[in-house]
């Protein structure tokens, strides 16, 4: 990290010494140099991880490194870990209380189709009520308490996703979960996506986070969220909407620059015509259209192709006809814009940013592009290739945490193990450091580059949250008033192996601050607030 662009925190007290801690210990803490780093890629019994470098690879695959974490690490070795970590057991077994909360769930106990006839039972009633003459109060009250069930809804799926980030032992597929829903960006502050988001993270992303690239864009193109956000759903012909097709050739596949045209937005957007999805009763007669379209008409779970509002006009994509036809004709579409080196490309470097720099070298991205197009976009050999490259290996400790990693990481090592009855403290706190689960209004998605994060105002809030969760255990385990009796009201982190195998790589001035701490909470608020645990 460079000094210059690391802020002064807070001047006042303990606030004062955790400032002089960032500014002092940021001017002396470098990398591991390439050597170090390349001798995490052995793995025997005569050469095993030091404990730098297995929190190397646990904070780089992980949502951070924690005490059994790396037991784990050191139990399997790195090549079974890093094995099971790119195929996990599915579904992945939580703790108990992790897997009792989720399934406590409205999202987890209820089927899509059951919360959207209820969504639209309840704001039928609202209307209703209006238009029947209930007064003005009834039918505001009804639509309120839709408004207070999609919130609900949204929430729940906040909560679920960091359960599972914090417990699941397939951390990596995690990681890419969160990494997929970033890419395929869809916000719940646009119309109807508080009610989507839930079953477009479950039955979208999640289950192809570590699959095939064009199986995921084909599940997220199919999904209503993606449909809704950027208005395919109401794209037909004759009422052309581009917002899809753009993104998908700017955002999700090629990125811009790379040689498509607007010529090919439009004519994307043209094939994308008739793709939508459908709320009716799934035994429902299709619409009624000519005998000649009726073949062409399809119809899986919610998702429905309209021949009636597609466009059959042939088209050029990307220099070439397209051949097929009708929904046909989006495959096509959809293959060729997968196979082109654009897109692999445009995908290796993202995921080399997401992992190991800012400025990923380009030898690394173009290994992890050639893997990519190897095996025709699958990720779990994509990503062996970028994690494993010798490139990689030299650049650890260079990802400077966004805020979902710098929250997630530090109650990991914090906690361990120790399931908390309530995450919605550590919700708030990714909330207060500027990056709300599915918030991120506009499709690119949250940034992860140092610049969007490392302003003064992100660090002061970042000591005001690791004072937090160093200090406040309660929090998060208040559900459970006995067990809470029994623990200590904060964790004791020196005691953490993980702890101590970092601070002794750590640079002088950060150990002399950790020496000032005059208590426990003091302790764990200078470390967690220290530039050594701001990257990964």
């Amino acid at each position: 990290m460079r000094p210059n662009r690391l802020p002064r925190l807070l001047t006042l007290s303990a606030a004062a010494l955790a400032g002089t801690l960032w500014l002092g210990a940021c001017a002396s803490h470098a990398p591991p140099d390439a050597a170090s780093a390349q001798a995490a890629l052995p793995d025997t019994a005569a050469v095993p991880l030091s404990a730098t470098q297995r929190l190397q690879w646990l904070d780089r695959v992980s949502w951070g490194a924690s005490d059994s974490a790396d037991q784990q690490l050191q139990r399997l070795g790195l090549q079974r870990w890093l094995d099971a970590q790119l195929a996990p057991r599915q579904p992945p077994r939580l703790p108990a209380q992790a897997e009792q909360q989720i399934a406590a769930l409205e999202i987890s106990q209820r089927s899509m189709l059951e919360l959207q006839r209820d969504i639209a039972a309840q704001r039928l009633a609202a209307r209703t009520a209006t238009e029947q003459g209930q007064g003005e109060g009834e039918g505001a009250r009804l639509r309120q308490e839709v408004q207070r069930h999609l919130n609900q809804l949204a929430a729940q799926a906040q909560q679920r996703q960091v359960l599972r980030a914090l417990y699941s032992p397939a951390q990596l597929q995690e990681q890419m979960t969160w990494f997929w829903m970033n890419h395929f960006n869809v916000s719940t502050r646009k119309a109807e996506t508080r009610l989507w988001i839930a079953d477009y993270e479950e039955r979208a992303i999640r289950p192809n986070a570590l699959g095939n690239f064009r199986t995921l864009l084909e599940a997220s193109m199919r999904h209503p969220a993606m449909l809704l956000y950027l208005d395919n759903a109401s794209n037909a012909k004759g009422h052309i909407n581009e917002n899809y097709a753009r993104e998908l050739l700017e955002l999700h596949t090629m990125g811009v620059g790379s040689g498509y045209t607007q010529a090919d937005v439009q004519a994307m957007a043209h094939v994308l015509t008739g793709v939508g999805f459908s709320t009716r009763d799934a035994d429902a007669p299709p619409p009624r259209m000519d005998p000649e379209l009726q073949a062409d008409y399809l119809r899986d779970g919610f998702f429905e192709f309209n021949p009636k509002r597609h466009d059959y006009a042939p088209q050029v994509l990307l220099g070439q006809p397209l051949r097929a036809k009708g929904m046909a004709a989006v495959d096509e579409a959809l293959d060729r814009i997968v196979a082109s080196p654009a897109t692999a490309q445009f995908i290796a470097r993202k995921l080399a940013v997401f992992f190991i720099s800012d400025n990923p070298p380009p030898a690394l991205v173009q290994r992890t592009a050639a893997a990519f197009s190897r095996s025709h976009g699958d990720m779990a050999t994509t990503l062996r290739a970028l994690l494993t490259a010798p490139e990689a290996l030299a650049q650890q400790g260079q990802r400077f945490k966004d805020p979902m990693h710098y929250v997630l990481g530090a109650v990991r090592l914090g906690y361990d193990e120790r399931v908390a009855s309530d995450v919605r403290p550590v919700i708030g706190w990714i909330n207060r450091l500027g990056q709300p689960l599915y918030g991120h209004e506009t499709p690119d998605g949250y940034p992860v580059s140092q610049s969007d994060w490392a302003s003064s105002g992100q660090m002061a809030a970042r000591f005001d949250v690791a004072r937090q969760i160093a200090t406040r255990s309660a929090v998060l385990f208040r559900a459970e008033p006995q067990a809470a009796l029994e623990q200590p009201p904060y964790p004791d982190l020196a005691q953490r192996a993980t702890a101590q195998a970092r601070v002794a790589q750590w640079s002088a001035a950060s150990r002399d601050a950790l020496a000032k701490a005059r208590n426990v909470p003091d302790w764990n608020t200078y470390f967690l607030s220290a530039p050594e645990m701001m990257v990964r």
